[in-house]
């Protein structure tokens, strides 16, 4: 099991109590989990990736134990879920913005620019239609733009946009090494911090990753206990804003905060992490 980022803090910042409910909303390998158990708190683990929930209960990553509950859905949906689980009101509830080790080396869905023979997939929910390799061939040039600029954040978003319509009129595009040629093409030369911007803005477009974080956030506070704790582990400096907003509008306090500095993966060294209550 791949040691989460930031574990320590994370589970710190929920301040565990025995007994305690934890919604644990990106359970992922349930490394989070696992330490929440630990301390004595009863976890419910939501996950919007049904492979990935598949792979926790077939491997025995956690303990079969009355303190875990594991649900496939989108966080977006928290308060129904916790409410239909009968799981509320909650103490606390992480929210780990970042993908597991198993769905970027094993899931085959395109996720990193590493691995140039995959498809261009990118969901994290593989019942939904629409994929990465969707939106590379049939969005316009002012679509395809407007993904890359506001979610990449990209300087060279225009010329990209251009040559993704310029190389899709000749073949259709349908693998990482395919878009990664591309890239070059329209930077002039090999830039992995290009590549994994492009990758991760075409991610959050194809899971609606912004609107979902949105909508959790908000489901949250209407299952929350008044002494509860939000932790949030972002990735990328629009998620870590939608944080900040949330905080503002809400009138919440910003209990703690840690950024992960030195981490051996380079997507770790970009965590934020944030510790929300009332």
């Amino acid at each position: 099991m791949h040691r989460p980022v930031l574990l320590k803090s994370a589970i710190d910042g929920l301040n565990i109590r025995p007994g305690g409910k934890y919604i644990d909303a990106t359970f992922g390998e349930g490394g989070h989990a696992k330490e929440i158990i630990k301390r004595g708190g009863k976890v419910l683990g939501i996950d919007i990736d049904q492979c990935q929930m598949s792979n926790v209960k077939c491997q025995n990553k956690i303990i079969k134990n009355n303190s875990l509950r594991l649900v496939n859905g989108n966080f977006k949906y928290i308060e129904k879920i916790a409410k239909t689980n009968d799981f509320f009101p909650i103490d606390g509830v992480l929210f780990d913005l970042g993908l597991s080790m198993s769905q970027i080396m094993e899931s085959e869905r395109g996720f990193s620019y590493q691995r140039p023979n995959e498809l261009l997939d990118m969901r994290l929910d593989i019942g939904q239609e629409l994929t990465a390799e969707k939106i590379i061939n049939n969005f316009s040039l002012n679509e395809l733009y407007e993904i890359l600029a506001t979610f990449s954040e990209e300087l060279n978003s225009r010329s990209i946009a251009r040559a993704i319509i310029g190389a899709r009129q000749l073949k259709k595009i349908e693998r990482v090494g395919d878009l990664l040629t591309i890239i070059d093409r329209a930077v002039g030369k090999k830039d992995r911090k290009v590549y994994a911007r492009v990758f991760q803005g075409l991610r959050i477009a194809v899971n609606s990753e912004l609107e979902n974080l949105k909508k959790g956030l908000a489901g949250t506070l209407k299952i929350l206990k008044k002494e509860g704790r939000i932790v949030v582990i972002s990735f990328h400096s629009l998620e870590d804003r939608l944080v900040k907003q949330f905080i503002r509008q809400n009138h919440l306090k910003e209990i703690h905060k840690n950024f992960s500095g030195r981490q051996r993966l380079s997507f770790e060294r970009s965590a934020k992490l944030r510790v929300i209550g009332y």
